[in-house]
């Protein structure tokens, strides 16, 4: 399955459809070896599901984590012209450059985790339209964000992870949710990179007049993605599904992340069973669009800086989850005796 098999919306539709589920044997043959490993049931909590989980999506029941991999994808929103951001546009860019010189969060959590980082911009140069006006991107510029997304990710990759960068993507995360799952604006704001009570006001009149302006978005995910959304959440919508095609499991990040992951539940039913939800962002709608998406999130630090950072901190703990399920002996094997 590559890129090339869509060139619309309604091709790339299609695939979300025919995409591949999880192995049911695999998953029972780890759920019996985490019964036989030297602990008592349950006593690793959690870990122990996502380490099942973890292994009927790479198909082996003893699985390892070898070779993670971070993508921080880079757009520009024409929606800044309104005021949302404490931010210039130009500090998407800056920060790109931030990225591949390895100085940014991101990279030292990657570096810690053992996972390889990559950052990819989409023609900051052009920023989105301006989506109080009308659609952020016509469909050939949102088809061409995807697969750039999809191309994106390694085949050989074990766990993917989606980071972002873009002035102005918490208003657009924000005008997909009010579009997606109904409410006003102020349900669906926050901070951002740090506005104030009236930058707050602000962003809830913008997305309550993108939805106003593009009424084909409402209640259908990829049309939120093309009128509301950006180049990188589009990307992040092509590197979950490609992650999908190539049975990689996906961390997702912050409220963005959530976002662009939105558009693909409402396209495709069961289409984040692979994705599991890395944290819970300070950003305050993050929460509610978890609760939508139906994920627990791992952790919840009160990070809201984006970038794949929480995602990757996660990271560390499914280390630890598939390192305890596929490191650890079994009561048989290590000559100790079970439990009553």
């Amino acid at each position: 399955m590559n890129s090339s098999l869509f060139n619309s919306l309604a091709e790339f539709a299609d695939i979300l459809g025919r995409q591949p589920n999880a192995d049911a044997d695999v998953a029972l043959a780890a759920k019996e070896r985490n019964e036989q490993l030297t602990k008592p049931p349950g006593a690793l909590g959690r870990l122990e599901d996502l380490a099942i989980w973890f292994a009927s999506w790479r198909r082996v029941a003893a699985p390892r984590i070898t070779n993670p991999q971070v993508v921080v994808f880079a757009g520009n929103h024409g929606v800044t012209a309104q005021g949302v951001s404490a931010f210039p546009a130009d500090v998407t860019a800056q920060m790109v450059a931030n990225f591949r010189h390895g100085g940014a969060a991101i990279n030292q959590l990657c570096q810690e985790f053992g996972a390889s980082i990559s950052a990819i911009d989409l023609n900051l140069d052009t920023p989105t339209g301006d989506f109080t006006k009308g659609p952020a991107m016509s469909e050939a510029d949102c088809i061409y964000a995807i697969q750039t997304g999809w191309q994106a990710v390694n085949p050989e990759a074990d766990v993917f992870v989606a980071g972002e960068m873009g002035i102005g993507n918490t208003t657009s995360a924000a005008a997909i949710a009010l579009a997606l799952y109904g409410g006003v604006g102020n349900d669906w704001v926050g901070a951002g990179t740090g506005v104030d009570a009236a930058g707050l006001a602000t962003k809830a009149q913008v997305v309550e007049a993108g939805l106003e302006a593009n009424p084909s978005a409402r209640q259908n995910g990829l049309e939120a993605l093309r009128c509301l959304g950006g180049r990188e959440l589009a990307a992040i919508v092509g590197a979950i599904a490609a992650a999908r095609a190539h049975s990689i499991p996906v961390i997702l990040d912050g409220f963005i992340c959530c976002a662009a992951a939105a558009c693909l539940q409402h396209s495709a039913q069961n289409s984040l069973d692979h994705c599991v939800a890395g944290h819970q962002s300070n950003e305050q709608a993050h929460a509610a669009l978890l609760a939508q998406l139906g994920k627990e999130p791992m952790l919840n630090l009160g990070l809201r800086l984006g970038e794949g950072s929480g995602a990757a901190l996660a990271l560390g703990v499914l280390r630890g989850a598939i390192a305890c399920h596929s490191g650890m002996a079994t009561f048989a094997e290590a000559g100790v005796s079970e439990g009553a």
